[in-house]
């Protein structure tokens, strides 16, 4: 039978938004490369009093608060891994390298100036992303004033993460309209993702595409630059294994919960939710039904968190 290496490990940030990692020993398996602290889960070990064992041990931290982050399966050449990582927000104790090893505390721009295990890049792209992805309500094409008003409204209450999508506008109304929405979230330094072919959102300057679960399969490699985000729509396994084949950074699972919009979609629920993202290595957003309130339960189930559109969007 094969053995799957059960590792937990920690994002851990202090009061300045900093990332504490550490450099892995030459003699260990990956060594050389920066890492997430963390260590093998032990037999009879809860992942909670595991993480809280090697944070002691590396680092001689207590935790004081932490949430899962991100969960997944990674098949190095040599062996396959399970991570399971958490944010470590609170902590008493100065994070220093018990074990002799190089540590340093960095912002989340500067990771990418530091060589990672290839494992990690989900963790990274886990720690950047916020807990809710806003999908706006389509446009009425008399009140688009308006709605750029409310879109502001959500930009100011910390959206950080809005997916544009707007089916029946004119071509020319579509563009205008969507490079406004643009505009309006770099002013927050907010990301627009849009729900629309790849060279409609790269000639607008997106921040990123939205793939629905059809143009998702067009694909068998990663066909944006890594600079730009590439997210997809998944409704089943096969949708989640195309998205982590073409590298996309993140997806929306759906439905969670029964929806208005989808009235004869059954709802996959959280625990079916959990079973099928665990060996994703792509953070994933519960979509369908979606409240604030649920954001908990989405980061107990291994998600990034929500994807909502009437929850999230102002309603006056």
């Amino acid at each position: 039978m094969e053995t799957v290496v059960h590792v937990v490990a920690a994002v851990i940030s202090n009061t300045e938004g900093q990332i504490f990692i550490a450099k892995r020993p030459d003699d260990k398996h990956q060594g050389g490369l920066w890492e997430f602290p963390g260590g093998k889960l032990e037999q009879n070990e809860t992942r909670e009093q595991g993480l809280a064992r090697e944070l002691e041990e590396e680092l001689g931290i207590a935790i004081e608060h932490c949430r899962p982050l991100i969960r997944f399966r990674y098949d190095y050449p040599d062996k396959p891994v399970h991570l399971d990582v958490w944010r470590v927000d609170a902590f008493t104790g100065e994070a220093h390298g018990r074990e002799g090893q190089e540590t340093a505390w960095v912002s989340l721009d500067a990771l990418d100036d530091y060589e990672f295990p290839a494992a990690n890049k989900p963790i990274i792209t886990a720690v950047r992303l916020a807990d809710h992805y806003m999908v706006t309500p389509e446009p009425d094409p008399e009140k688009l004033d308006d709605y750029l008003l409310k879109l502001e409204h959500a930009l100011q209450s910390g959206v950080q993460l809005v997916q544009y999508r707007a089916k029946k506008l004119a071509a020319l109304q579509w563009r205008s309209h969507a490079a406004a929405v643009i505009k309006l979230c770099e002013k927050y330094s907010a990301k627009c993702i849009v729900n629309a072919s790849i060279n409609d959102a790269l000639n607008i300057s997106a921040h990123g595409v939205h793939l629905n679960s059809q143009r998702l399969f067009d694909f068998q490699q990663r066909p944006i630059e890594k600079d730009l985000l590439l997210v997809a729509s998944c409704h089943n396994q096969e949708d989640l294994q195309q998205a982590q084949l073409i590298d996309a950074d993140f997806v929306v699972l759906s439905p969670v919960k029964a929806t208005a919009s989808h009235p004869e979609a059954t709802p996959l629920g959280w625990e079916c939710f959990a079973k099928m993202v665990k060996d994703i290595a792509v953070p994933v957003y519960g979509l369908g039904g979606m409240h604030v309130d649920d954001i908990a339960d989405a980061l107990q189930a291994g998600g990034q968190g929500i994807a909502a559109i009437r929850s999230l969007w102002p309603v006056s």
